[in-house]
């Protein structure tokens, strides 16, 4: 069989990492060997810290303590923080593909000439994300403990009360939303409307507003993940959660464009999709396989080493019960079994290897925002519900429907772009001594 040696690959690479994961377990394991109780005490200490810099109104410190940040397991709260997680997954892939779009004018790229319809299309859902936002925007106080904290008893709070407060809270990202939508539907615009005159204006209006989209892009996600995810714990301090957040949404959206390009190469995109193009995604996927895991070490590494009790706790909560294990997963399924199976070239062009490694991103994202989001409302480990699959695939099933909706409503890929006969003519990169051999 000729795949047999293809596959032998793959499978010593899975059980190599299979057998670092052990191993890291088993020596983890020996590390942490002390009771739950001294772990809660670890966490408490944590807590009692701040108090010792005079903040006598804060009841436990910057109420790091289990009590400050719990929330009470309802019906509601149950499915809010389902939905929170599940729409956060979406959300990343929304604003990934509009970084891509904002990514293909800055560089005036031409392989991407073929696959920027399917990232505007995608980018196009932000106003179904903004509608989407309002069930968290509403019910808001019932999902943030700090919208029931008075920001002069906590010291956390007040420091931070410019931003989180409700106003600010629901004006911020209303007005987000809307820029997004404004971004992503102008693209989409400009990209159409040079299907039918072919007018290089159309070119010139995207990479202006790519321009200055870059920036805006970047402050805004930033705002909206400070907002939506990190003030579930309004004490954690982290300058790199907001890339944190981007890193892990283009590479999950990377995968997911893969899946749908590699999909329509035999159907709508047929003739200009060509193994260049996928290998250069698969690329890029292999790129933000390390990017994140490098933005994750690095949040990781700082914090601890800071040793600062508004960093750490953040950490020290997820260390409790069954999350500790939920963050190996994350360690090795995020970062070491992607790495290890795209670091070849051929795994990139192989749909039967590409095809689970795609699922595999999406379940490590999504156990990836899981465990950012519900140790907030299940502090003692990880707690899956029927709620949590019900929101998730529901969310995506939602989303997938319209894109395909918009996607048949236009030309499948850029008719008229200057870039496109670039990019299907120039598709293949002949082997060494091709040139030669053909003289």
């Amino acid at each position: 069989m000729i795949l047999s040696p293809f596959f032998k690959r793959i499978f010593a690479l899975l059980a190599c990492a299979g057998l670092v994961t052990f191993g890291a377990l088993r020596l983890v394991a020996a590390e942490h060997a002390e009771p739950a109780a001294a772990t809660h005490a670890a966490a408490e200490s944590h807590a009692a810290a701040p108090a010792e810099h005079g903040d006598a109104h804060a009841e436990g410190g910057h109420g790091h303590g289990h009590s400050a940040n719990a929330v009470e397991v309802t019906f509601l709260s149950q499915f809010l923080y389902s939905y929170l997680t599940a729409y956060m997954f979406c959300l990343s892939i929304v604003v990934g593909a509009l970084f891509l779009v904002i990514l293909h004018h800055l560089f005036d790229a031409s392989w991407s000439t073929p696959i920027r319809r399917v990232n505007e299309q995608i980018a196009c859902l932000a106003p179904v994300m903004g509608v989407l936002a309002l069930p968290i925007i509403i019910l808001a106080p019932s999902i943030y403990p700090w919208m029931s904290i008075d920001p002069a008893h906590d010291h956390a709070l007040d420091v931070k009360k410019i931003l989180f407060n409700r106003t600010s809270f629901t004006v911020i990202l209303l007005a987000i939303f809307g820029l997004w939508s404004f971004m992503a539907l102008n693209f989409r615009k400009w990209s159409v409307a040079q299907d039918k005159d072919g007018a290089a204006k159309w070119t010139s209006k995207a990479r202006f507003q790519a321009a200055w989209g870059i920036f805006a892009f970047a402050f805004s996600l930033t705002l909206v993940v400070f907002l939506l995810m990190k003030s579930l714990m309004h004490q954690f301090f982290s300058t790199m959660y907001g890339v944190y957040y981007f890193a892990g949404s283009v590479w999950t959206t990377l995968a997911t464009v893969y899946g749908i390009v590699t999909w329509l190469r035999t159907r709508e995109l047929k003739g200009v999709i060509f193994n260049n193009t996928i290998h250069y995604i698969g690329t890029l996927f292999f790129a933000f396989t390390v990017f994140y895991a490098y933005i994750h070490f690095s949040q990781y590494f700082l914090i601890w080493n800071a040793a600062i009790p508004e960093e750490t706790f953040w950490y020290v909560k997820r260390e409790v019960g069954s999350w500790w294990q939920v963050g190996l997963l994350i360690l090795f399924g995020h970062f070491f079994v992607p790495f290890l199976i795209l670091l070849r070239i051929d795994t990139k062009m192989n749909p039967l290897v590409m095809g689970p490694m795609i699922l595999w991103a999406w379940l490590m994202h999504y156990v990836d925002m899981t465990f950012n989001v519900m140790p907030v409302l299940y502090p003692e480990g990880l707690h899956v519900t029927l709620l949590d699959p019900i929101c998730w695939i529901g969310l995506a099933a939602v989303l997938a429907a319209l894109f395909w909706k918009n996607f048949k409503s236009a030309a499948p890929f850029p008719l008229k772009d200057p870039r496109l006969k670039e990019a299907i003519t120039q598709h293949e990169v002949p082997a060494p001594g091709a040139a030669a051999a053909h003289h």
